[in-house]
């Protein structure tokens, strides 16, 4: 079920239990977009390219194509399940200085989009609905 609670398009505070979810490169090289803001305001760490760091998490979109990001997204995926006291904001990773499109990225967190815990970028949750609907779910 949709539960319309999407990542804000700015985030500039985090509660408690929140964490800013930023796409990253694997060296941890934090410079620009989402991952910059990770280091400044949620205690990303540089030269820590994916995972927990502070109140972020890292996900690596800048080592190739679709299918490079797609186990670090499950891998995100799995902390999310385990973490459920915690609520994830994700970014619309890969779709800044990586140069995807939402639509590329958007089906990598099909399954993030029934966790309660985990906000998505309104586009990534309008897209993942209509593959959903267009293939019968």
């Amino acid at each position: 079920m949709d539960n319309l609670k999407y990542t804000p398009e700015n985030i500039t505070s985090l509660g408690e239990d929140e964490v800013f979810v930023f796409g990253s490169n694997l060296r941890g090289m934090h410079c620009g977009g989402a991952a910059r803001t990770a280091v400044e305001r949620f205690g990303a760490i540089m030269e820590q390219g994916e995972g927990m760091q502070g109140q972020s998490y890292a996900i690596p979109t800048m080592q190739g194509g679709v299918e490079t990001i797609k186990p670090y997204v499950d891998r995100f995926i799995d902390l999310a399940t385990e973490w459920d006291q915690t609520t994830f904001y994700v970014t619309r990773i890969g779709c800044g200085i990586a140069g995807f499109k939402d639509e590329d990225i958007a089906p990598l967190f099909d399954r993030a989009y029934d966790l309660y815990n985990v906000r998505l970028p309104e586009s990534f949750a309008k897209i993942i609905r209509k593959n959903r609907e267009n293939s019968g779910h």
